[in-house]
């Protein structure tokens, strides 16, 4: 996959998440209506907000992740790694086209 191709791939998924917040963001910041009485029906709607706001951050922070790769493919960085400067390789590019590092630098951070 060339670089092009991968910044398609990259700004097409950015759409996605774009158009996932939009729809997330009046439920999450703006909660029309009170809490219904009902204690049961409180905690699920609240068990329903948490699912809401996990789904927000994440979508966010992959958004973050995609824009800075599109930087990167833009200033030439994309195929190194932020951590150690090595090739983060082909195949770990291909399954996750907005990481910054290298497998292992990724497995360090992990542990």
């Amino acid at each position: 996959m060339n670089h092009q191709q991968i910044g398609e791939r990259l700004r097409v998924r950015r759409g996605e998440l774009l158009a996932r917040l939009q729809k997330l963001h009046p439920q999450v910041h703006h909660r029309p209506e009170p809490f219904p009485a009902d204690f049961n029906e409180q905690a699920i709607e609240l068990e329903n907000l948490d699912v809401l706001f996990e789904l927000d951050e994440a979508s966010r922070h992959e958004l973050q992740q995609i824009n800075n790769a599109l930087e990167r493919l833009q200033s030439g960085n994309y195929e190194s790694c932020a951590v150690c400067g090595k090739a983060i390789g082909n195949a770990r590019l291909k399954s996750l086209p907005y990481t910054d590092t290298c497998i292992d630098c990724a497995r360090e951070r992990a542990a």
